[in-house]
């Protein structure tokens, strides 16, 4: 993707941040940015208990070990990728970067690819992983993100693992059911709706 021309810069990131205005959440102040070293690593591990927590609390049948280890994955993992994809920004303005080619990774989409890869590739048992969308059927920007349930659970029962609204890698998560931000439909629901609605609109209905 070419990047655009310097002096309509300002112009484009305010149009660019009214479209994605659906996939943004406002992005706290990081209180973690004076901190040391060892106090950050103890607010990360801090952050893994409580996810695992929550994990665990997905049912009796989920193993503590694997919730740890996804937990684990979902908390720090991101950070890595922040680093990688040179995410320093709010989710807005990298947006921003990416749809105009100053930076190749890191919109929500990104996220989820990698947050699914990651936790794949553990092969849990007692766990299973859902991509979600949301914002499909309205004008707001789609947004992607993964959940854990419990092994043969409906994915409205799960844990939402999002590391894009915060912004650089920090991860938000909570129930389905109590996201403040979003409703959550399966990909799979979405896709379908997409296909219906084309043979919608070719049959001219």
């Amino acid at each position: 993707m070419s990047k655009p021309m310097r002096g309509g810069w300002l112009a484009g990131l305010g149009l660019c941040v009214a479209l994605l205005a659906g996939c943004e959440a406002p992005v706290a102040p990081d209180s973690l940015s004076f901190a040391t070293s060892g106090q950050v690593a103890e607010a990360q591990e801090a952050q893994i208990a409580e996810v695992t927590a929550a994990l665990r609390a997905l049912g009796p049948d989920v193993d503590p070990q694997e919730a740890a280890r996804a937990a684990r994955i979902a908390v720090l993992e991101p950070l890595a990728w922040a680093r990688e994809w040179r995410v320093v920004d709010a989710p807005l303005v990298h947006n921003f970067k990416v749809v105009n080619g100053f930076r190749d990774k890191g919109v929500c989409q990104d996220w989820a690819d990698a947050m699914e890869i990651a936790l794949h590739a553990e092969a849990f048992r007692t766990l299973e992983l859902h991509r979600a969308i949301a914002n499909a059927r309205n004008l707001s920007l789609e947004h992607a993100t993964v959940i854990v349930t419990a092994r043969g659970r409906p994915m409205e029962t799960g844990v939402i693992l999002d590391p894009w609204r915060l912004g650089q890698g920090r991860l938000w998560f909570g129930q389905v059911t109590e996201d403040p931000r979003y409703t959550w439909e399966t990909r799979e629901a979405v896709r379908a709706w997409h296909r219906a609605w084309k043979e919608k609109a070719l049959a001219g209905g």
